[in-house]
């Protein structure tokens, strides 16, 4: 397969040539450590700062204080350090409160580090969501009491795309005195971010869902919060991240930040539009087919479809014949096939979860390879719903 057709970008997206080109350098020719005292190490530990300003300007956050140091932005390996590191911090920060509250249709790094929290003796409580994905507002107010640490929720779905009210849910939080955290990975470079017009505490993302390597994320930690690092080693990220850094992925990320801050509003419009021409041709195609998500609120390259009556894994082997590569909406958990949390949380009746797809686009995504998959399709359901009994039953 010479040209596949890429729709897994919510998975992991390509490295964006210019962002290649500008870690380059730090491999061979710049690869001094930044924290060595000489020049040749300073020179690079100047790049990384410059990568951290980047990082702060896509999120909104203040860069530098009045003592001219970087205090809201550290360099992690991905996400899901972002995530543990943050929730951990809160409850350091706080050791008398014994409770965590999230949601039912968190990533998996959020919700598996709660239920090992559990087993040290630590409340989780997950708020729930209705059929479009949109957090129980009420539920959550109730589940946020003066013994809750932390409030994490993300910003955007990585299965359905549904946008929660952030700003909202920092509210609640610090009406009882807690901290909020939100996983932004799928949010970061898609939609606009301003941390200091939210209120959150802290906020993770990872370079490669916005096109900069695996390997690297960064966390967003309001500045005046006590931070109790999750990694403890030298003193690099101020004491909050103990570690060498990984300079090329880190200004592979600073760049990749630059490049979606300049270019987010239009990249908004035009996954936006594409995705909705692009639904628009399934639901006049196909019978008994659904789309995930809160329509109004959704982040604008994620696609969720349920096709009725048949298995994502069977719809995703035939569209591998045409090189298109999505995802399914389920997972093989201990054998047997199940729908994922997220569409379970939405109460999506199983004869839809089960046939679910998520296409998940980027900038580098055009018209003409949806209207290909848009081609493609009608016929590959067809195909699937002949052979299933589910459908027989259905009809």
């Amino acid at each position: 397969m010479n040209n596949p057709i890429y729709l897994d970008n919510n998975a992991t997206t390509a490295v964006a040539p210019e962002v290649f080109e500008t870690m380059k350098p730090y491999f061979c020719e710049k690869y001094g450590n930044p924290s060595s005292i000489h020049r040749f190490g300073g020179s690079v530990a100047a790049d990384v700062e410059n990568a951290r300003r980047q990082v702060a300007e896509l999120l909104g956050a203040t860069y530098r204080d009045k003592d001219d140091c970087a205090t809201e932005i550290i360099f992690t390996s991905c996400g899901t350090e972002s995530d543990n590191a943050a929730i951990n911090a809160a409850l350091c920060a706080m050791p008398e409160r014994k409770k965590i509250v999230t949601t039912a249709v968190e990533h998996p790094a959020v919700l598996h580090y709660c239920e090992e929290l559990t087993r040290r003796g630590y409340t989780v409580e997950l708020i729930g969501v209705d059929g479009q994905g949109k957090l129980d507002m009420a539920a959550l107010q109730n589940a946020v009491d003066e013994n809750t640490a932390i409030v994490s929720a993300m910003w955007g779905n990585n299965e359905t795309g549904t946008i929660f009210p952030v700003k909202e849910i920092a509210a609640i939080a610090h009406a009882k005195g807690a901290l909020f955290h939100t996983d932004a990975v799928q949010a970061a470079g898609k939609v606009k971010i301003d941390v200091q017009d939210t209120g959150v505490d802290f906020l993770s993302i990872s370079g490669h869902k916005l096109h900069a390597p695996k390997g690297v994320g960064a966390l967003y930690i309001r500045r005046g919060i006590i931070f109790t690092a999750l990694i403890c080693g030298g003193h690099q990220e101020r004491n909050r991240r103990g570690g060498t850094e990984n300079v090329a992925s880190i200004i592979g990320l600073g760049e990749a930040c630059r490049i979606a801050k300049n270019m987010l509003a239009t990249e908004y419009d035009y996954l936006k539009n594409m995705r909705d021409a692009f639904e628009q041709k399934l639901l006049a195609s196909i019978p008994k087919i659904r789309i995930n998500g809160d329509p109004a609120n959704r982040l604008p390259g994620t696609s969720s479809v349920s096709f009725e009556c048949i298995e994502g894994e069977s719809i995703l082997m035939l569209l591998d014949v045409f090189g298109i590569c999505a995802s399914s909406g389920s997972a093989c958990t201990t054998g047997s096939l199940e729908p994922s949390h997220v569409l379970r949380a939405m109460g999506i009746p199983y004869s839809a979860a089960h046939g679910t797809i998520r296409f998940s686009l980027s900038r580098y995504n055009t018209m003409e390879e949806l209207d290909f998959v848009a081609e493609k399709l009608p016929a590959i359901i067809a195909r699937l719903r002949e052979i299933s009994p589910y459908w027989e039953a259905e009809k």
